[in-house]
C-alpha cells in the first residue's frame, strides 16, 4: 500500500513538472502591436474609434453567413433523398438553389464580389 501511494506521489509530481515546462516552453515572449492585435476587422483598434472604416468587409462576412447557411440547409436535403417523394423533394431543391442564383446574380450585379475597388 506503502508502495502505490509513493508511485502516485511520484507520478503526481513528474505530471506537474511536465505541465510546468510545457507552459514556460509554449509561451511567446515577444508581443509586439501586429501580433497582438486583430486581423481581419478592418480598421486599427490603436486609432481613433470614430473614424470611418470601409463596409465591404461587413458585406463579406453576410455573403458568408449567406452561402454558410445555404450549406446548411443543403446537406440535409441531400440525405433525406430516399425517404421522401422524389418529385416533391426534386420541387424544392430547385425552388431553393433557383433562389441563391438569384441572389448570387444579384450579388454580382451590384458589384459585391468585385475584389480589386
Amino acid at each position: 500500500m506503502m508502495m502505490l501511494m509513493f508511485m502516485t506521489m511520484i507520478i503526481f509530481i513528474i505530471t506537474i513538472i511536465v505541465m510546468m515546462l510545457a507552459t514556460i516552453l509554449s509561451k511567446k515572449t515577444i508581443m509586439d502591436r501586429e501580433k497582438s492585435s486583430p486581423f481581419e476587422c478592418g480598421f486599427d483598434p490603436m486609432n481613433y474609434s470614430r473614424l470611418p472604416f470601409s463596409l465591404r468587409f461587413f458585406l463579406i462576412a453576410i455573403i458568408f453567413l449567406i452561402f454558410d447557411v445555404e450549406i446548411a440547409l443543403i446537406l440535409p436535403m441531400i440525405l433525406i433523398i430516399k425517404s421522401s417523394n422524389l418529385i416533391n423533394w426534386s420541387i424544392t431543391s430547385l425552388f431553393f438553389i433557383f433562389i441563391l442564383l438569384i441572389g448570387l446574380y444579384h450579388e454580382w450585379n451590384q458589384g459585391a464580389l468585385e475584389w480589386n475597388n
